[in-house]
């Protein structure tokens, strides 16, 4: 059963996450009022200059660090920005389950100042873990604060809560490997129709950089983790 038709598209591929930084009007000397359209940053420039700001990567340069193509028995394939719009703006019914809410919609619930998607296709036939990644840049102590509050959400949460009209029952800590700087793992049980569908997460920070890796296994939910090669090889390219 191929992932895309066991789940709803906000639950599989993540968002990408759009950035807009405020630049300041410069002044002329003959004291006419500036051309819009000559001042204007692109939003590539306004990302970029962001990035400088606060030592974190623009898009491009994340773009560069994320895997792609087989990677450790993975398949890293890019992702249509249409696709990863699904997942925008998850809003959980519960203040501390937001964390949770905004990874699955496929971004860290502090804005970042740039996110590139993967999705992550086994390249064995008789592999049944499917799922997706992101690498979400942010300032050090952004991505600190992200570490933090999303082990603070996977103690408070263990009932689970609702976003977008669907509803996870179950949220449950799983160890995480001993990678980057900080790791976190869990699991978090959907009810997608009548089934039950249990989704693993992998969230390892390097820096001011927060690697995010989605796994299901319908056939196997203690297989259903991105396989720890995957997320070094990912790390490494950091």
């Amino acid at each position: 059963m191929k992932l895309r038709r066991a789940l709803p598209i906000a639950a599989v591929i993540p968002a990408l996450l759009a950035m807009s930084a405020c630049s300041g009007e410069s002044k002329e000397s003959d004291g006419k009022k500036p051309n819009a359209s000559a001042h204007a940053k692109s939003p590539e420039e306004k990302e970029a200059a962001d990035a400088k700001r606060l030592g974190a990567l623009d898009g491009k340069a994340l773009e560069k660090a994320a895997i792609t193509g087989m990677t450790a028995g993975f398949d890293a394939r890019k992702v249509a920005k249409a696709e990863v719009e699904a997942g925008r703006d998850m809003k959980a019914d519960k203040k501390a389950c937001q964390p949770l809410a905004s990874l699955i919609g496929g971004f860290t619930h502090l804005p970042a100042v740039s996110t590139v998607h993967r999705s992550l296709q086994p390249g064995e036939a008789a592999n049944a873990t499917v799922g997706s990644m992101w690498l979400a840049s942010h300032s050090e102590d952004d991505a600190t604060r992200v570490m933090k509050e999303l082990r603070t959400s996977v103690a408070d949460c263990p009932k689970g809560f609702k976003t977008l009209g669907l509803t996870y029952g179950k949220v449950e800590s799983l160890p995480a490997p001993k990678l980057g700087d900080e790791a976190v793992g869990y699991r978090i049980t959907g009810d997608i129709g009548k089934q039950k569908v249990p989704m693993t997460y992998t969230v390892v920070r390097s820096g001011g950089v927060i690697a995010a890796f989605y796994g299901v296994n319908m056939l196997d939910a203690k297989k259903a983790a991105i396989p720890e090669p995957v997320i070094k090889a990912q790390l490494d390219r950091l």
